[in-house]
């Protein structure tokens, strides 16, 4: 055989007995559990954003920093980094606080597009974001969800 095959062959089966190993993890569960006024520059709005990070699996979650992003209606509407770091206990919970940034022109944008004439029933939104633990420990995670606005009845007429 040649050496080359052998190696390519021990290469693939380790890579495969790697996969095989690598533990069952479920997502973490992350939601906004609060949000501070920060000093902001000219043309942004400034925020501390604390996220309440849940680790669900048995064996907790350390971390060097986070990013985090916020979609609304399928556009980027505020981003922020954190170097804080912690960890997530097994089966625990903590707070990670993340200054985000808004920009003025992209909350224009974002209203100049609802106001495009077609009525908004509803306005969906995406937080996603990670907790960097190193090259091979990077935790993602994603919650979506949507606001339903409350629909103005029309006014009876007076006459």
């Amino acid at each position: 055989m040649n050496l080359r095959y052998l190696l390519l062959l021990f290469t693939a089966l380790f890579a495969l007995g790697g996969c095989a190993t690598l533990p069952n993890k479920d997502p973490l569960q992350v939601t906004v559990a609060g949000m501070e006024s920060l000093p902001g520059e000219g043309m942004e709005i400034r925020m501390l954003v604390k996220l309440r990070v849940q680790n669900p699996n048995q064996a907790p979650i350390d971390f060097t920093g986070a990013y985090v992003k916020l979609d609304v209606l399928g556009k980027t509407f505020a981003s922020g980094v954190s170097s804080e770091g912690g960890t997530v206990p097994a089966f625990g919970e903590t707070i990670v606080a993340v200054p985000v940034t808004v920009s003025v022109l992209r909350m224009v944008r974002q209203v100049a597009g609802m106001l495009d004439g077609k009525p908004v029933e509803k306005i969906t939104y995406e937080m996603s974001g990670k907790l960097n633990g190193g090259v091979f420990n990077t935790e993602r995670f994603v919650a979506r969800g949507e606001f339903e606005l409350p629909r103005s009845e029309p006014v009876p007429d007076a006459t």
